[in-house]
């Protein structure tokens, strides 16, 4: 008879040597939504329908705000930034002949920045749509949004208490990400978990949508692949044309199933029709994995094309950063970048930028300073701990390495196929 401890390495040799090739998707589920069949008559024509009534009422600003919200729309689904900035002009408009005295129009124009990562100036526009008092509640969810995205912890928290109310949707998706905010991913899961049931009784598409590609996002980060890839189908049985569901599944085809074709032919799809500069750098890394040097390289010169594009303003810092940092061996120019994004937005996975960019330049102390004043402890985020890791190792101390390394094993599926030998060497 096979002993405990030998039937539980058995158990355990199955598993380990079974893992790469568990596989979790199936081109069936979602081959019917890789036929392009994007359709976004009903957003143009509201433009058209808006302007026309624009051209005989040019300082109506509700038609202004209806055609910024069809504009909005069009980013959303296309991904092409011309169409936020047209939203943005027209809310600016909106607010300027309202004097800036109109709650909705401020909170309109303040999620229009939030979209741009102008959280400063989306701040601004909410504290004074707070102090007009008008459907306060909206607005005090959007302040713990902006105060979170900045770092301000304190402030996030106060609005979260304000709003507390464990029936109500957007609630519920605010107090998940800060429980995911603060590392507890299980707690994070399951108030999202309560959120998607909520959607699902309201039966509210949008809702139902944004809740499974969360829901699933945070099964992946939970290692719960086969839950992650099962929600991002359910949120592509709602709109076929996801480009974000797509991606999550590209994500498990390349780094769960180590199949970095069928990800590629994913990436190619989405990119047929979605307009995101860093969906180039995902095409990038594959081309890194499979050792095809060209496709890297042409990945990235299309990413500098797309992301120079000065409408993004500062969307594209963090990926600017790490590029010129890393790839482009342009130290310098990542500090330039980082520095500016401090500046933008003072949290943890910012001074993380700066870190790792003096890092690169050969600054070791001044990186070892950032770390321990600004982001250790505050952050859990995988690709900000191996960062911090190397830091350590460089300066010596070594001690803080090992528990690092242990975490990042166990990130290997969010991090990707090509920082696993760089985590085993620290």
């Amino acid at each position: 008879m096979m002993s405990t401890y030998r039937l539980l390495t058995l158990l355990l040799f199955i598993a380990f040597y079974s893992c790469d090739s568990k596989k979790v998707t199936d081109i069936k589920d979602y081959q019917a939504f890789l036929i392009q069949n994007e359709d976004n008559s009903v957003a143009k024509e509201d433009i058209i329908f808006w302007t026309n009534k624009l051209e005989k009422a040019p300082n109506e600003y509700l038609y202004m705000v209806k055609r910024a919200n069809a504009n909005t729309n069009l980013f959303s689904a296309t991904g092409k930034i011309d169409y936020l900035i047209d939203a943005e002009k027209d809310l600016v408009n909106a607010n300027t002949l309202t004097n800036y005295n109109t709650s909705g129009c401020l909170k309109a124009l303040a999620h229009n920045y939030i979209s741009q990562h102008r959280f400063k100036e989306a701040l601004n526009l909410l504290k004074k749509a707070e102090v007009l008092g008008e459907k306060l509640r909206g607005t005090q969810k959007m302040l713990f949004d902006v105060n979170l995205e900045l770092g301000n912890i304190t402030e996030a928290e106060e609005y979260l208490n304000k709003i507390k109310n464990f029936s109500d949707f957007d609630y519920l998706i605010r107090l998940s990400k800060w429980e995911d905010h603060n590392g507890n991913l299980d707690g994070a899961i399951t108030y999202m978990e309560r959120a998607t049931k909520i959607s699902e009784s309201s039966n509210t598409k949008s809702l139902k949508q944004w809740s499974y590609t969360n829901l699933a996002d945070f099964y992946g980060h939970a290692g719960k692949i086969d839950l992650s890839y099962h929600y991002y189908i359910k949120a592509l049985e709602l709109n076929p044309n996801d480009a974000y569901a797509k991606k999550g599944i590209a994500w498990i085809v390349y780094s769960y199933e180590k199949n970095p074709e069928a990800a590629l032919t994913l990436l190619n799809h989405i990119t047929s029709y979605y307009n995101a500069p860093d969906y180039n750098l995902f095409k990038a890394e594959i081309a890194e994995f499979i050792g095809n040097e060209e496709l890297k390289q042409n990945a990235y010169k299309t990413y500098m094309s797309e992301s120079k594009n000065r409408l993004y303003g500062n969307m594209y810092n963090k990926y600017n950063a790490l590029l010129y940092a890393e790839d482009m061996l342009q130290p310098e120019r990542a500090i330039e970048i980082a520095m500016q994004e401090v500046k933008n937005r003072p949290t943890a996975q910012s001074y993380d930028l700066l870190a790792w960019s003096y890092f690169k330049n050969g600054n070791l102390e001044e990186a070892n300073t950032i770390v321990d004043k600004h982001i250790s402890g505050k952050t859990s985020e995988p690709d900000v701990l191996y960062h911090m890791a190397e830091i350590y190792k460089a300066i010596g101390k070594t001690d803080k390495v090992s528990p690092l390394k242990e975490e990042l094993l166990a990130s290997i599926y969010e991090l990707g196929p090509t920082m696993e030998e760089k985590i085993l060497k620290l």
